[in-house]
């Protein structure tokens, strides 16, 4: 180990404030905490040299199994999910089009999207080089009535530059999947599918594959447990080796090319393509390997049981703070958040000093603060362990002592 560095304090090595994280597997705090098992593999693969093509088509093979789609690979997150899986709807198998992206000037660029479902994290689409086309009134979520985008509005803005359809996964999302995919394949266009957060249920994996969505993205480093910087891109083969191409090292003579031929076919190509637009956002070995074992083992474990888990941990939460005078504390069950019940602590109207209070604090104590102006703050269990039910609660103490 290099000189100075402690592996067994690494907040203490590198001068950072401990963050007990009541916020959720969100990003900007490290996403979910990873199992050991997933570390080890993760560690063992950091040893290896691999053939990146070859781990990524083993990889497929269990992306497969677990989602019952024909191909899968991991990407460098969600986002970058997006990003491949649009260029591999643009680009498809033409090696001059992948080396031309994000320049789509000649090509079929455009991704129609239901206006309710246009959001920060499609940038990701954008910067293939698409243009994003709105169809549709969200009257329903600005209580302006019932209708959201419907499948017939869709379908009307098809032409001859549509290059596929962009659909944002939720359990509310308006028109149903299914009613998308058939405008779609009537066009013989790809449905692409963002579902970065429909993970729990476990069911999820396939339910949009078994809908009909020809390219899927599930973000790798939420609820599946894997690595931060990982996510899944899985659908038909031929878009998702596309995606592959454009993310891997391409750096051989023709010759000496050898791609896996379960998922790339060597004799479609006139040469070896150039560096792909997903180039920028490659990923490792270790995020290959931790992703995979991550996803088995998320796969592999019952709703039920999960669901218990975390309930445990938020009954040790309701319990501590219930102790504390002021605040009215209670478990919810949250379409969301499927996994895990959910602890709403009613405050009132400094609810958003609270929560920047418990910030500022050591250790900093971040919580959901997304209802504050409503007087309510949210503890989200999922990155939490049961110890960690009694400092919150000291947190809150504080907190609120000086009103």
């Amino acid at each position: 180990m290099a000189k100075g560095v402690d592996a067994t304090d690494i907040a203490g090595w590198l001068q950072l404030v401990p963050v007990i994280n009541a916020a959720g597997t969100v990003t900007r705090l490290g996403a979910s905490p990873i199992d050991a098992d997933v570390i080890a593999a993760m560690a063992a693969a950091s040893q290896l040299s691999v053939d990146m093509a070859e781990l990524q088509a083993r990889a497929s093979r269990i992306i497969s199994q677990c989602t019952g789609a024909e191909a899968g690979i991991v990407t460098a997150g969600a986002m970058a999910g997006l990003l491949a899986g649009a260029a591999a709807c643009i680009a498809g198998l033409d090696p001059i089009k992948m080396a031309k992206l994000p320049d789509t000037d000649g090509m079929r660029n455009e991704f129609i999207v239901a206006r309710s479902h246009r959001n920060s994290y499609d940038h990701g689409v954008r910067a293939a080089g698409a243009r994003l086309v709105e169809v549709g009134l969200p009257d329903r979520l600005t209580a302006c009535g019932v209708r959201d985008t419907e499948a017939w509005e869709i379908a009307s803005a098809i032409g001859e530059r549509t290059a596929g359809i962009l659909y944002l996964a939720s359990s509310d999302s308006r028109p149903a999947l299914e009613q998308v995919v058939r405008v779609a394949h009537a066009a013989r266009l790809p449905v692409l599918v963002d579902a970065a957060a429909q993970l729990p249920p476990a069911h999820n994996l396939k339910r949009f594959i078994e809908a009909g969505a020809d390219l899927v993205v599930f973000s790798g480093g939420k609820s599946i447990g894997g690595p931060s910087a990982s996510g899944i891109l899985c659908g038909r083969r031929p878009l998702v080796a596309s995606a592959l191409l454009q993310q891997l090292d391409l750096d051989y003579l023709y010759e000496d090319w050898n791609p896996p031929a379960e998922l790339i076919d060597k004799r479609d190509f006139p040469g070896v393509p150039r560096h792909g637009i997903a180039r920028s956002c490659k990923v490792g070995k270790e995020q290959v390997v931790g992703l995979i074992a991550a996803m088995l083992r998320f796969a592999q474990e019952d709703d039920t049981a999960r669901n218990r888990r975390f309930s445990a941990i938020t009954d040790a939460l309701c319990s501590a703070l219930r102790l504390l005078p002021g605040l009215g504390v209670r478990a919810i069950t949250d379409a969301a958040h499927a996994d895990a019940p959910l602890v709403v602590v009613d405050i009132g109207a400094d609810a958003a000093q609270v929560a920047a209070r418990l910030r500022a604090a050591t250790p900093s104590i971040h919580v959901d603060s997304t209802q504050a102006d409503g007087g309510t703050l949210v503890l989200v269990p999922t990155c939490l362990k049961i110890e960690d039910a009694e400092p919150i609660a000291a947190g809150f103490a504080r907190a609120i002592g000086g009103r």
